[in-house]
This record gives structure tokens, sequence and C-alpha cells, in this order.
């Protein structure tokens, strides 16, 4: 019998967990739609974060009136367009005034462009990449998915880079020692030279083993039906540690890992969160449609990694 779970009280517990944590000081890198500006603003409220709201000024206000949204407390930087405001917004990262960004109203190309930039000083030696926090009742526990909106058509390196930075971020966030299991998915579940993405998972499980990925049970190629059904995974003769029980899905390229996780907010009713890792501060990273809850979701998982990286439970360093 399937084990359900309520995705209400998942998404309460990680609030609650998240506001025993300091606030962090986030710059909010043009909050110009009424979704944006409100998920910041709850997000102050709620005691997460301290936002600095960077964009046009008028425009902000603007977006604040029509929402009836008070900003008369928090600090406004007026730049003029977009790309400016995460041009500020890095600024502020690597001067240490901003201990997070959290994405607005603009193109995930147009912040990722400034972070990653090598004079930028956010990033690390790991590769970024971004996570979904997922959470449906249909499956027993939260789960990862990655990655999902940075890296388009990942090689193996940044695979590996990938499935580490989610490793990390689940040890270090985690309440207790736990060892994630991850779930490798392609098409089919057995190495077919014609599918890259079965070599590619058939090599990463074998560099865990290896101790070349750390702190994980690694599986895969696996279909999602037998990484997510234990049935599915007997039915098909799979014996596996993963099968049935990941807390990650590595996925093959951005393109899988996006529809994936939409097809699940949208259609099967789960509740999402957005986060960039590998960087040296967390960046809040939801898309434009998303609601105010995953933003505010968003940014208690940006809370929990701050306050992970700031007690050296991730192992982020700055790129040399």
């Amino acid at each position: 019998m399937k084990v359900r779970f309520d995705t209400v009280k998942v998404a309460a517990e990680l609030l609650e967990r998240a506001r025993r944590k300091p606030a962090i000081r986030t710059a909010v890198v043009h909050p110009c739609s009424p979704d944006a500006l409100a998920g910041a603003i709850e997000a102050a409220t709620l005691g997460l974060i301290e936002p600095i709201l960077i964009g046009p000024d008028a425009k902000i206000r603007e977006t604040a009136e029509k929402g009836h949204l008070d900003i008369s407390g928090y600090r406004l930087i007026d730049v003029p367009f977009s790309h400016a405001a995460a041009a500020r917004s890095v600024e502020l990262a690597r001067s240490g005034e901003a201990q997070a960004l959290m994405k607005g109203s603009l193109h995930t190309d147009e912040l990722m462009g400034e972070v990653v930039k090598r004079e930028s000083g956010l990033r690390t030696e790991r590769r970024i990449s971004h996570i979904f926090a997922m959470a449906d009742n249909s499956y027993h526990k939260p789960f990862l998915i990655t990655d999902a909106a940075i890296n388009i058509a990942p090689d193996l390196l940044t695979k590996r880079d990938i499935l580490q930075n989610a490793v990390d971020f689940l040890c270090g966030i985690a309440e207790k020692p736990v060892t994630p299991k991850v779930a490798i998915l392609s098409a089919v579940e057995t190495v077919n030279p014609n599918m890259q993405s079965t070599i590619d998972a058939a090599s990463l499980s074998k560099m865990a083993d290896r101790g070349q990925i750390r702190r994980a049970i690694v599986d895969g190629p696996l279909a999602f039906d037998n990484a997510m059904s234990f049935e599915a995974a007997r039915t098909k003769g799979i014996v596996s540690p993963v099968a049935g029980d990941p807390d990650i899905l590595l996925m093959p390229d951005l393109e899988a890992g996006n529809m994936l996780a939409k097809q699940l907010i949208l259609l099967g009713g789960a509740v999402s969160a957005g986060l960039v890792l590998g960087a040296r501060l967390p960046i809040i990273l939801t898309s434009r449609a998303d609601d105010t809850a995953s933003r505010t979701g968003s940014a208690a998982l940006a809370v929990l990694m701050a306050d992970a990286q700031a007690n050296g439970r991730l192992g982020f360093t700055p790129e040399g």
C-alpha cells in the first residue's frame, strides 16, 4: 500500500524550521510583478528574509500600489532596468551586503549571466546547478529534481557536480545525519550505447562506488516508473537500493527535468520550491509564473542553506 502524506504539513514544517534561523539579507532582483513582490514581502513578514528591493523605483512602487502591498519598511535601490538590477544585486552579494539573491520578474538568463561571471566573486569550484524541491502526496517523502533550470545538456562531469550539489544540500540542511538516495533517470533501466543518458548513469553509479561522488547511494539508469515505485521495479526484476525510495532524481537534461517538474505541479498537485546550488550564497530561483507560496518555500530553503553554509556543512568553496 502506498504511503501518503500531507503536503501542507510538510510545507508548514519547512517554514517552521527556517523561522527558527536568523533572517537573511536578500537582494530581490527586479520585483516588478505582483507575485514577485508579494512573495518577497510575505517571506519578510514570516521572518525569513530582510529584502532589499532592486529595480526601477517607479515600477516597483506602481506594482506595490496596484497589489495593495506596503513596501515602506524596505530598502529600495533604484536602477533603470532588469539587467542593471541583476548587476547591482551581484555587487551587493560580492560585498557581503546581501546574503542571498531572489529572482523577481526577469529572465533567468539575465540574473544567472551576472552570477556566473568570473569577476562576480560568487562562483565556487563546483558547476552551478538548480534544484526543484518537490512534495507530492502520492509519494512518501519530499524529493529533489535536478537540474531543471541551469544546465541545458550536461556532460558526465557536469552531472557529477549537479549530483554532488544536491547531495551536499540535503546533507547540509538535514537535522540528523542522512545518506541521500539518488536515482539517475533515463527512458530505460538498461545501458544502451545509443542512449548517452544510460551510459552517463552507469558511469555515475560506478563513480559513486569508487568515492568520486560522496555521501550518497546512487543507482542508474532507472526509468521514472521503476525509480519511484517499488512495485514497478519488482515487476521488471530490478534489484536496487534506490528504486522506489529516491531522495533525488538526477535528470538526463534540462528539458526532461523542467517538463517533469511542471507536470507534477500543474497536473499532479505537487508543491515546489526552487533554489540554485553551487554558488557562494543561496539564489532563490523560481519561475515568473510561480505563486507566492512557492516563492516563500524557496526562501525557507535559502535560509536553511545559508545556515548550513555558515556552519561549514555544504562544502562549496570559493573558486580559486
